[in-house]
C-alpha cells in the first residue's frame, strides 16, 4: 500500500562534520523526510545516467571516503567499472546467542568480498560492532535489520545478492521473505535454511534419513500438545521453530508446567509449527561442526560435551578433539 501511494524513502549520508563542510561519508540512512538521493544508486540507472556515467561517480566517492585507509574497491587493480555489488546483513542487538562472533564472521566476509574486487554493502545498526566501522565497507546502511528496510535497500542498490549466512538468527528469519520477494541469497539456499529452522521439517528429514531421534509430533494447539505428553510421557522438550539459539525453547516435567510454559511463553504460532518430542535424560551431547561446498564435506570438527544434554552451548564445557566417542 505505501509502494503504491509513491511513499518511498531516501537514501542520506549522516553529516559527520556538523553542517560546517560537505559531508563525504559511507554512513547512510533512510528517511521519508528528504525528496532526493545524497548518493547515486543503481535503481536510478535508468533515468540518471549510463552505467559507466554512475559507476565512475561511485569510484570517485569510494576513493574520496576510503582513501586514508584500506583500498577501495574502485582503486584495485583487478577492479572494474562493471564491479559487482553483494549486501551482507550484519548481526543486529548483541544479546544473548548472537554477540561478537557475527560480527567478526561479517568482517571476514566483508574483507573477502573486497580483496575479490567485488563492492560491499552493509546493513548493520549496532555502533560496537567492527562492521560498522567506516573504513570496513564501501557503503554501510545504519538501519534495523527488518524484512521492510532491509528489502528497500535491496530494491535501491539492486546487489548481486545477498549474504544472511553471517548475522547468525536475525537475517536467517528474514532468508524466505527476501527470497519471495525477488532477492537473490548466496550460499546456502532458502529452502535448506528452512527445512533447519522449520522443526517440523528438520524433524520429517531424520525420519526420511532413519536418523534415530526421540518420538515427537507439531502442534498448533495446547491441546495437542498435552494428549502427546501423555501418550509419550514427561520430561518433554518444547521446540518453536525460527528462534535464536535455543530461546523459548523449554524441557517441562509435568502438565502444569507446561501449560504454565505455553500460556505466558507466546510459542504456539499457526506461521511456523511449533513441535513436542520426548526429552531423553543424561543424555551424551556431542556437536559436528562442518561446511560443505558442492555436496561435499570440506572441512569438520567434532566437539564433545562435558555436561550433559540440555545444557545450552555457549554455557556448556566442550573437548576438542573429543576424548570418549
Amino acid at each position: 500500500l505505501r509502494k503504491k501511494l509513491g511513499i518511498c524513502p531516501v537514501v542520506k549520508q549522516i553529516d559527520t562534520l556538523a553542517a560546517e563542510f560537505p559531508a563525504e561519508t559511507n554512513y547512510l540512512y533512510l528517511t521519508y523526510s528528504g525528496t532526493e538521493h545524497d548518493v547515486q544508486l543503481a535503481s536510478e540507472l535508468g533515468r540518471s545516467g549510463s552505467e559507466d556515467d554512475l559507476m565512475s561517480r561511485v569510484r570517485e566517492q569510494h576513493t574520496a571516503v576510503l582513501g586514508r585507509s584500506s583500498t577501495p574497491v574502485s582503486a584495485r587493480k583487478d577492479s572494474r567499472i562493471q564491479a559487482s555489488r553483494f549486501m551482507v546483513l550484519g548481526c543486529g542487538p548483541y544479546r544473548i546467542g548472537s554477540s561478537v562472533e557475527f560480527d567478526w564472521c561479517s568482517v571476514s566476509c566483508i574483507k573477502t568480498l573486497r580483496s575479490l574486487g567485488h563492492e560491499a554493502i552493509v546493513i548493520n545498526c549496532n555502533p560496537e560492532t567492527v562492521s560498522t566501522d567506516f573504513d570496513e565497507s564501501d557503503r554501510l546502511y545504519f538501519e534495523e535489520l527488518s524484512h521492510e528496510t532491509v528489502l528497500d535497500i535491496a530494491e535501491l542498490e539492486q546487489p548481486a545478492g545477498v549474504v544472511v549466512s553471517v548475522g547468525g538468527q536475525t537475517p536467517n528469519n528474514l532468508a524466505m521473505g527476501l527470497h519471495k520477494h525477488g532477492v537473490k541469497i548466496l550460499g546456502t539456499s532458502v529452502e535448506a535454511i528452512d527445512t533447519c529452522e522449520n522443526r517440523f521439517k528438520f524433524s520429517q528429514l531424520c525420519d526420511s534419513l532413519r536418523i534415530d531421534q526421540p518420538e515427537w509430533s507439531e502442534f498448533t494447539t495446547v491441546d495437542e500438545a498435552f494428549h502427546f505428553c501423555k501418550r509419550a510421557g514427561f520430561p518433554a522438550l518444547v521446540r518453536p521453530s525460527y528462534v535464536l539459539s535455543g530461546a523459548a525453547m523449554r524441557v517441562v516435567a509435568s502438565n502444569e508446567e507446561l501449560e504454565r510454559f505455553l500460556r505466558t511463553a507466546a510459542v504456539v504460532s499457526r506461521d511456523y509449527p511449533v513441535v513436542i518430542s520426548k526429552y531423553i535424560s543424561g543424555a551424551k551431547e556431542v556437536e559436528l561442526d562442518a561446511i560443505g561446498h558442492n555436496g561435499e564435506i570440506v572441512n569438520y570438527a567434532i566437539a564433545e560435551h562435558v555436561e550433559n544434554a540440555g545444557v545450552h552451548s555457549g554455557d556448556a564445557s566442550l573437548l576438542l578433539p573429543a576424548q570418549k566417542l
